[in-house]
């Protein structure tokens, strides 16, 4: 199996570079490219050269404009990268008959409701990313190929910047922690994002390419819990290992969405069904602590 993977330093594409490694030749591309292959989404050209001169089994696209709120003002980017830039890969991975692995997003939906979302229900993104996301998805979608959409939410990684680290930092620095404490979802790592990836691809090849297997499915750890809840638990995981904290669990403030305005409204339910990609696929998520213990311990 030969695979194209874009987007290899992101969060879910450096787990995707261990992931994708046993199944095949993985030519993993960043922007900057490589002895004259494109990784760059603004270039589509590039990219459709690229395709067309490799022609991969599969195109793993982790590269995406994730920067939620900067996208409010600048749409047109967002757009290309999200939107454009996959339904070109679409068009190209139609003409080799490869698969098409893409990743998209909770920001799809509203946020309505208490309700998981099913992948088959209403979309109505609240921003600009999210609108970007969902034309990438129909862009795919329409453009006859064998796609397989994996909609995610909440991504974490031990690797780079997230919202753990960023808990850790300011409870050790600062006397006062607030936290949004009415938005709903699943801390998902980008280690289950790959390794689930890799276990689609596997049954892909074991079914000799079934089209039947191609769509949108939802992929994200299991149970629920707010960001407030998600601060807690990384706190009181470094109260057990004796990290000095200003502010323990117990002490951080449940606030508001209205209480920490940005420039990109969040969906405030961003629970998504797994029963679709579990039953397919024979998969059991596993519960979201199970994943963001391993990462406090990767970090600390």
């Amino acid at each position: 199996m030969k695979i194209l993977l874009l987007g290899k330093n992101g969060q879910v594409g450096w787990e995707l570079q261990r992931a994708l490694a046993p199944l095949g030749q993985v030519i993993a591309l960043d922007r900057n490219g490589r002895n004259g292959l494109c990784g760059d989404l603004t270039d589509l050209q590039g990219l459709a050269t690229t395709v067309r001169q490799l022609a991969p089994d599969v195109i793993v696209n982790a590269a995406a404009y994730t920067a939620v709120d900067k996208a409010e003002s600048e749409q047109a980017l967002a757009t290309l990268i999200n939107a454009e830039a996959p339904g070109v890969l679409a068009r190209e991975a139609a003409l080799l008959n490869a698969w098409l692995i893409h990743y998209s997003t909770d920001y799809v939906f509203d946020g309505s409701g208490e309700d998981r979302w099913q992948e088959d229900a209403f979309t109505r993104p609240l921003s600009a990313y999210g609108r970007s996301k969902l034309e990438g998805e129909i862009a795919i979608t329409t453009s006859g190929a064998r796609a397989v959409v994996l909609r995610t939410s909440w991504v974490y990684a031990a690797r780079g910047h997230n919202f753990a680290k960023t808990m850790l930092h300011l409870a050790a620095e600062r006397d006062v922690l607030n936290v949004v404490a009415d938005q709903y979802g699943a801390p998902t790592g980008a280690e289950l994002i790959a390794d689930v990836t890799a276990l689609i691809l596997r049954k892909l090849d074991d079914q000799h390419g079934d089209s039947q297997l191609a769509g949108t499915y939802h992929l994200a750890a299991a149970g629920e819990t707010t960001w407030h809840g998600f601060a807690q638990f990384v706190l009181s995981d470094a109260s057990r290992k004796g990290i000095p904290l200003k502010v323990t669990a117990e002490q951080v403030g449940a606030i508001s969405t209205e209480a920490y305005p940005l420039p990109a409204p969040r969906p405030r339910n961003s629970r998504l069904a797994l029963g679709k990609i579990e039953k397919t696929f024979n998969l059991k998520m596993p519960p979201w602590q199970q994943g963001v213990q391993r990462m406090l311990d990767e970090i600390q």
